[in-house]
């Protein structure tokens, strides 16, 4: 992969870095955002520490998981397991996700799958708690590469199923990283929300995905906690995703688009 573009400065990613923690101060919860432009390797993390629950987005991950077992079995997923992978990623079917966990061996079998997809920092919710799973922003990023890039453990076929899934959410869920989209832009996201006990009920808000325009491919993944409301947290995800993408736009010539 090329070297980052060297336009994208110490002082420009300080810069990025303070407009999103003057955005924050006034702010309840906690943010971690991450971004790679694929072709020129250009890449962002701010709050790299910050370690979420997952909620929703894990379901990609165990679709993705799915895949890498039936990959291993030399076979296509049945029409049943299609059936509840397109349910768990395009209404986020809860019912569908747990069943597909159970198919991937639950969270031993989540933890074997993301070592082959590169994951580092992702910790496999306990029996049934797929979305108590905790992850980073920066390990969503690598999970996104996975659907990107050549070298994946993914097939190029099932690269594109998930992408297709993903692209197909419904439109009442299709907030978060798409916020980072102009007019014309492909995009492919994967969301999660969760009001979690551990915060008193505060909101756990999440957004992954894959943004295509003007010919550049930003893989965008920002994990957020401790919000107030739902809306609240949708906010403040789609003003980082917005914000990252934008600073990163100014900062890269034109990429190649993403591979079909």
């Amino acid at each position: 992969m090329p070297r980052p573009d060297p336009r994208f400065t110490k002082s420009q990613r300080a810069a990025l870095t303070r407009a999103l923690d003057r955005y924050m101060d006034d702010r309840p919860g906690a943010l971690s955002v991450s971004v790679q432009e694929i072709t020129t390797g250009l890449a962002f993390t701010y709050k790299p520490r910050l370690r979420t629950a997952t909620a929703s987005i894990i379901k990609a991950d165990i679709v993705m998981a799915l895949l890498l077992r039936a990959q291993q079995d030399k076979r296509g997923l049945t029409a049943t397991e299609r059936s509840l992978a397109e349910r768990a990623i395009k209404v986020s079917d809860n019912t569908a996700a747990t069943a597909l966990w159970h198919a991937i061996g639950g969270s031993d079998g989540l933890a074997a799958a993301n070592r082959r997809l590169g994951l580092r920092s992702t910790k496999p919710g306990p029996g049934d708690a797929w979305g108590s799973t905790i992850t980073s922003a920066a390990d969503q990023v690598r999970l996104l590469t996975a659907l990107t890039s050549s070298r994946s453990r993914l097939s190029a076929a099932n690269r594109r199923y998930v992408r297709h899934l993903m692209g197909d959410v419904a439109p009442e869920q299709a907030w978060g990283v798409s916020a980072a989209a102009g007019r014309g832009a492909d995009v492919a996201l994967k969301n999660g929300w969760l009001p979690r006990h551990v915060h008193g009920g505060r909101w756990t808000i999440n957004s992954v995905g894959i943004v295509r325009a003007a010919g550049r491919v930003f893989l965008i993944a920002a994990v957020s906690e401790r919000h107030a409301t739902m809306p609240d947290g949708i906010q403040v995800v789609e003003h980082a995703c917005s914000t990252v993408a934008r600073a990163l736009s100014r900062s890269m010539p034109s990429s190649s688009a993403l591979e079909r």
